[in-house]
């Protein structure tokens, strides 16, 4: 092994952790590959943004990449990784094959995020009115990249247990292949909770997500036309503020202060505005992964409401700080409940901080993950001649997308 660790981040865009969960998520396996002793460089293709992240604040290397463009193969040669991590399945499928060319002994891992086939899948069935429904998978043709993608690589990193065991299950991905961790998280101590503000210190309600994300723009639409009246009827002063990145025209025009609907836009500041309200509401009808928003309300010491798709794969067999309904009515007495009474609210809050403790904390995760990598890169040819379909597909991907892909680079010259 090189005396000196490097790692590839190839990413889908440039962390934005203030816009989306997955920009914080990227951040942990940056800390968590640092705390290894890893040299980081992330690359992307993608343009600057107005709230990246400063990453060179992170320690880590800046580098701009070119979809298609050979001039990947001579960075990648000089930069010689010992380790390269796709940000979601997309990048494996762009740089995987010159990863395989021209660093054939780096460990390839990737970054599922969550399962964007089990989010389009869900989102298409509740589209056209029907139940979702496992098999509804199979058609999807981002399944069968996806799935290829996972394939590929030596370890992809998995956020929920449902997807972990839906992979295994329904698609018969070998467990080697696959490697549970979550979201990274600061445990929530006693010094934690002192700084948070009581019941009586907070108000009214709050959603939160990115809208550039299907399932959090339907939220607010069901929120805005069917659940927040109910709430209203109830609580006449009350008020529901929501945050959100990139919010479309036709998200602004949701706003109405009569109604007590706010549309506030970017949260500068996102766990600062879920600290003062009262209570977090996520109804989500489809959609994949662990959702940021619900962490963030935990480790806020804020009660949320949500529905079976929400907290999915997130509590284990711990009770829900809030409730978890899928049906309108009891869900928006839910929410009254618990902006109303403080002990069901202070229950709700303890039951956040235990979920946090005993399934998200770093400490339960960072050394068996050192452990995983070491023992992957002592293996690697031992793990690969156990994937043989991974090995096939890389053969081939290698061919066809190799081909594809310089002769993209031509045309464009």
């Amino acid at each position: 092994m090189n005396q000196v660790q490097k790692l590839l981040i190839i990413g889908f865009v440039w962390p934005e952790p203030n816009s989306s969960a997955a920009g914080g998520r990227m951040l942990q396996l940056i800390s968590l590959f640092k705390a290894q002793g890893f040299s980081i460089t992330f690359a992307s293709p993608a343009q600057n943004s107005d709230f990246m992240v400063d990453l060179q604040g992170y320690g880590v290397e800046k580098e701009s990449i070119e979809l298609n463009n050979s001039n990947f193969d001579v960075f990648i040669k000089e930069l010689n990784p010992s380790v390269v991590l796709f940000d979601r399945f997309m990048m494996e499928e762009q740089f995987g094959w010159r990863v395989g060319e021209n660093c054939p002994d780096a460990l390839r891992l990737l970054d599922t995020e969550d399962l964007h086939c089990l989010r389009l899948a869900r989102q298409k069935a509740f589209k056209d009115n029907l139940s979702f429904n496992i098999s509804d998978l199979f058609v999807e043709d981002v399944a069968k990249r996806e799935i290829a993608s996972i394939l590929r690589c030596d370890l992809s990193l998995m956020i929920s247990e449902f997807e972990m065991e839906l992979l295994e299950s329904a698609f018969r991905i070998d467990t080697s292949l696959l490697y549970y961790l979550p979201f990274l998280l600061e445990p929530i101590d006693a010094t934690v909770i002192q700084d948070l503000p009581t019941f009586e210190d907070r108000k009214d309600f709050v959603f939160i997500g990115n809208f550039l994300h299907e399932p959090n723009w339907n939220a607010v639409q069901y929120l805005k036309e069917t659940i927040w009246p109910l709430i209203k009827r109830r609580l006449p002063e009350s008020v529901l503020n929501v945050y959100g990145a990139y919010p479309s025209q036709k998200v602004l025009q949701l706003h109405n202060k009569k109604e007590g609907f706010l549309i506030m836009g970017r949260a500068i500041d996102a766990q600062e505005v879920v600290k003062i309200a009262r209570v977090v509401l996520a109804p989500l009808r489809f959609g994949a992964g662990i959702k940021g928003k619900l962490l963030e309300a935990m480790q806020c010491g804020t009660p949320s409401v949500t529905t079976s798709i929400g907290s999915e794969s997130m509590h284990g067999h711990l009770p829900w700080n809030g409730f978890i309904t899928d049906d309108i009515t009891d869900f928006a007495d839910r929410a009254v409940q618990l902006h109303q009474d403080k002990t069901i609210w202070l229950k709700a809050q303890q039951n956040g901080f235990e979920i946090i403790n005993q399934r998200y904390s770093k400490t339960l995760f960072e050394s068996d993950f050192r452990v995983k990598i070491e023992f992957l890169r002592s293996n690697l040819p031992q793990h690969r001649l156990n994937n043989f379909i991974g090995s096939m597909l890389q053969h081939h991907t290698l061919k066809s997308t190799k081909y594809m892909s310089r002769w993209i680079e031509e045309k464009n010259k």
